[in-house]
């Protein structure tokens, strides 16, 4: 009867070995830490981190855009073009 029950058990574990390694993944393409391929980043002029668009803090200088990582990164561009 054991004999039977182990067999059986065998059985099972390589139907369900085979049934995992010919299964595909659906994995999801963007997990919660990754980026769109395509999106495009920008350089904060201030520390040099690259961001995202939709994650930066946008200043603006003669009609052109620059993107910081942070406000401190906003704060410290405008101090430097007080002094210069």
């Amino acid at each position: 009867m054991i004999r039977l029950l182990v067999m059986g058990l065998l059985l099972y574990i390589g139907y369900r070995m085979i049934i995992s390694l010919t299964a595909t993944k659906n994995t999801p393409e963007k997990s919660a830490g990754n980026r769109d391929a395509g999106e495009e980043t920008y350089r904060d002029p201030v520390c040099g981190l690259y961001i995202s668009e939709e994650d930066a803090v946008v200043g603006k200088l003669d009609g052109q855009r620059h993107y910081f990582c942070s406000m401190a990164c906003l704060e410290k561009f405008r101090g430097q073009l007080d002094h210069t």
